[in-house]
């Protein structure tokens, strides 16, 4: 191409301007494709690619640079998603990275990125630790802490519950700080917590923690857990005797958990509402049904809007040098498809959350929470 143009006389200024243009922006993602949490994954890169496929059709950044996005399969697993993040990094020469999805992956991801000084905008890991103390790294969903005072403010205020009990994984750093958040906030707002019940991770039997929580008579159960282990939990919950109101995360937020007729009836919070009337959420998701065939999840939302505020930030710095790009995330105000966009001093966004209830076999946003 270059040879061409100086052949037909085209002056260097010209040329080197067409260098630039034909020179592509590597980014790279990463999240669980296979899995426990597979389905998430799969939802997360749907809205990366999306946001990247727009970005290309309204002519690129930095002059015409097409964006490439290079995708990795962590596997639900953080020795996966180091080697995930360190090949992306030093491999691929990627300028920046969007994932992941499961905080203990994020974490083992950040501290590569970190190293390597290169940002990261964490997708939906949700856990303070994430970012904590790290200069390149970045999440576009709300925290554990903030997630769990949102439940227990549901709890006693709205369903005006005071007892509670708690079901969680002791080894997902995700769910654990969203059982303690929750914990911390119902006690803080007058509510007793009379179960604190915890599993090791990839457990399938949870009627002994659950028959001693069905003997405190609850009248909330907290499961901060994944849906795959939410939809056994319910069911051998129910089994046990637990009448109390199920809660959740972020985590339940699956179609394949609306098919589990004990989770009827129970809240969740979460990052998006499909439901909004916002043009914006409109917008995305009929461009999401348009490219998937299917509606957007909350995990979808989030690599959508990581991937936004991503490539504002390049746009914005002018370039896709990694040191000009985190310092353009720490100045990012945008308005997303879910709210308008910061960052605090830990890099999270200041952003509201949804109240979703599962009712019919179907998610219905019930209202948003604001910090």
């Amino acid at each position: 191409m270059l040879q061409q143009l100086v052949c037909a006389g085209i002056g260097m200024a010209m040329i080197a301007s067409v260098a630039l243009a034909e020179k592509e922006i590597l980014i790279g993602g990463v999240a669980p494709k296979t899995g426990e949490a597979a389905t998430f994954g799969i939802s997360t890169e749907n809205g990366v690619r999306l946001a990247v496929e727009q970005a290309n059709a309204a002519g690129g950044l930095l002059g015409g640079r097409r964006i490439k996005l290079i995708f990795e399969d962590d596997k639900g697993d953080p020795v996966a998603g180091k080697v995930a993040f360190s090949r992306l990094i030093e491999r691929e020469r990627v300028c920046a990275v969007v994932g992941s999805v499961m905080s203990k992956v994020s974490i083992a991801g950040a501290d590569v990125a970190e190293t390597s000084r290169t940002p990261m905008i964490a997708t939906a890991s949700t856990n303070p630790l994430v970012t904590l103390g790290k200069r390149y790294v970045f999440r576009a969903c709300f925290t554990d802490q903030f997630q769990g005072r949102v439940v227990a403010g549901l709890a006693y205020r709205t369903l005006g519950a005071r007892k509670a009990a708690v079901l969680y994984d002791s080894g997902n750093d995700y769910n654990k700080g969203l059982a303690e958040g929750f914990t911390k906030m119902f006690a803080e707002l007058g509510g007793r917590v009379a179960a604190f019940e915890s599993y090791p991770e990839k457990s399938n039997d949870f009627r002994p923690q659950l028959t001693k929580i069905a003997a405190t008579t609850p009248d909330v159960l907290f499961l901060p857990n994944y849906y795959n282990d939410v939809a056994l939990q319910a069911a051998q919950a129910r089994a046990v005797g637990v009448k109390a109101v199920l809660l959740g995360g972020d985590g339940w937020d699956s179609s394949e958990l609306l098919k589990v007729p004990a989770v009827e009836g129970g809240y969740f919070s979460n990052h998006f509402a499909r439901e909004s009337d916002s043009p914006k959420v409109k917008a995305f998701v009929k461009a999401y049904r348009d490219r998937c065939g299917e509606d957007p999840d909350a995990l979808a939302s989030l690599g959508y809007e990581a991937t936004q505020i991503l490539l504002d930030a390049i746009r914005r710095a002018g370039s896709d040098d990694p040191d000009a790009i985190r310092d353009a995330l720490e100045k990012t105000d945008l308005e997303t498809i879910t709210a308008r966009i910061t960052f605090d001093r830990d890099h999270n966004p200041v952003k509201p959350a949804a109240i979703v209830k599962i009712e019919n076999a179907r998610q219905v946003f019930q209202t948003w929470v604001k910090p």
